[in-house]
């Protein structure tokens, strides 16, 4: 199983990410370096994604992401 958390911890290096409620973008945590650099991160480890069906809605929250995740899995 891929832990968004982790990655997401590894990639931006705010503490505020293991909480799976955190506004990522309006936060600005998750910018669009970032992005591209956790959807990378997320290929790598397996996760089958099809880049041109995601909406930032989906990476709001590390919790968002991580329904994601699980759903291509």
């Amino acid at each position: 199983m891929t832990d968004v958390k982790k990655i997401l911890l590894e990639l931006i290096g705010d503490e505020a990410v293991l909480d799976s409620g955190c506004e990522l973008i309006e936060s600005g945590l998750l910018d669009s370096l970032a992005m591209i650099e956790l959807l990378d991160a997320l290929i790598d480890e397996g996760v089958e994604l099809q880049i041109t069906r995601i909406d930032r809605e989906m990476l709001k929250t590390p919790a968002l992401i991580q329904k994601l995740v699980d759903e291509n899995s």
